[in-house]
């Protein structure tokens, strides 16, 4: 009867024990790498500054390599979410491209180290998830265009073009932002409002044409 009675309790401390473990590995993970770049950095450096057993880090994670997916799958893992909410919530071709832009570039700027790194490490990116920074963190951006055409928020065009527009200029952006927000991280919240409203008067004003260019 005790152990049946102790189980549930002694599984949500081990489950509580492990949240808090991969916390303080990606917590510290972050740090050396913010401190001495991520070829620097050791497994070594980075359980020094967790306080746990050396053998506690293999629990979670196999290599440095799964500490970086994993931080790039923290960083994701919302952001997608947002994106989708936003542009299908929009109720104008401005919402679609400013609260879009908006989701994107403050994610990068709270997090600029990610971002940063998934941009110099862009090959073992593609080897992990198949795809790029950008292109993972705008993984339904064609379904919402075409749904945007769909709905008149956005004009009739080449659908294809306007998507490769779309991930030009968050990727560009969002790797000077990064660098930006990492130099001066007080600002970080002020520039990547800077940078959406970049973006949507750049895309505003080139779908506001009357008529195409000769």
């Amino acid at each position: 009867m005790d152990m049946l009675d102790t189980k549930p309790e002694a599984t949500g401390k081990r489950e509580f024990n492990r949240i808090r473990n991969r916390a303080a590995i990606l917590d510290a993970a972050r740090e050396c790498f913010r401190e001495r770049g991520y070829d620097k950095s050791t497994i070594r450096d980075i359980v020094r500054r967790t306080g746990l057993a050396a053998g506690t880090f293999y629990n979670y994670f196999s290599s440095k390599q799964d500490i970086f997916a994993a931080l790039l799958t923290d960083f994701l893992s919302g952001l997608n979410h947002n994106l989708t909410e936003c542009r299908k919530s929009a109720s104008s071709a401005e919402d679609f491209i400013y609260f879009a832009y908006l989701s994107l570039f403050r994610a990068t700027a709270s997090d600029p180290l990610v971002y940063e790194l998934a941009h110099r490490n862009d090959r073992a990116i593609r080897e992990l998830f198949g795809s790029d920074i950008l292109g993972l963190a705008m993984l339904s951006l064609d379904e919402d265009i075409r749904d945007a055409v769909q709905r008149g928020l956005l004009p009739e065009m080449d659908e294809e073009y306007l998507c490769a527009a779309f991930f030009g200029v968050g990727y560009e952006l969002s790797l000077r932002l990064a660098y930006r927000a990492h130099e001066k991280p007080a600002e970080a919240e002020a520039e990547a409002r800077n940078a959406t409203r970049f973006a949507t008067d750049l895309f505003l004003k080139g779908l506001g044409r009357d008529s195409p260019l000769p």
